[in-house]
């Protein structure tokens, strides 16, 4: 059997849970997933704990906060004006608290998202962190496949 090593081609079934014990992601109730190690489909936590694992194996990783997703970062909770939301997409759009909203990024090509915090008459408070940046989280991963 070959062990998962960098650059290895895995099928595997894999579930992520947050600090709550809610699954964020699990596969194991469909189709498993297939990635290449070091493209950066999963976090280089994650990744460094297949490292060395046989096809066939179940396991089960517990992440100390911030170390899948990184600590959270202040810098990231950034007020934006309406004016510019109303810029950039519906100038109707109602936002609420916890609401998820996409922004293009600078180059048009791409997109990522802020979650909304706060409002104020003529901002909104978004976080740009990730939602589990700072916490910890259980990586459960069952590997079908190496190549």
């Amino acid at each position: 059997m070959n062990p998962v090593q960098p650059g290895s081609f895995l099928t595997l079934h894999y579930r992520l849970a947050g600090p709550d014990g809610a699954d964020i992601i699990n596969t194991f109730t469909d189709k498993p997933a297939t990635l290449s190690l070091g493209s950066g489909q999963l976090a280089p936590a994650m990744e460094s704990r297949l490292l060395g694992l046989a096809e066939g194996t179940r396991a089960s990783f517990e992440l100390a906060p911030g170390e899948a997703f990184g600590e959270r970062n202040p810098e990231l909770l950034q007020r934006v004006k309406r004016g510019l939301l109303d810029e950039l997409g519906d100038p109707d759009e109602q936002y609420h608290v916890g609401d998820v909203v996409q922004f293009p990024t600078p180059d048009g090509q791409g997109s990522y998202a802020g979650v909304v915090r706060e409002l104020g008459d003529e901002w909104v408070l978004f976080d740009f962190n990730h939602p589990l940046a700072g916490q910890p989280v259980v990586f459960e991963v069952q590997l079908i496949g190496v190549l």
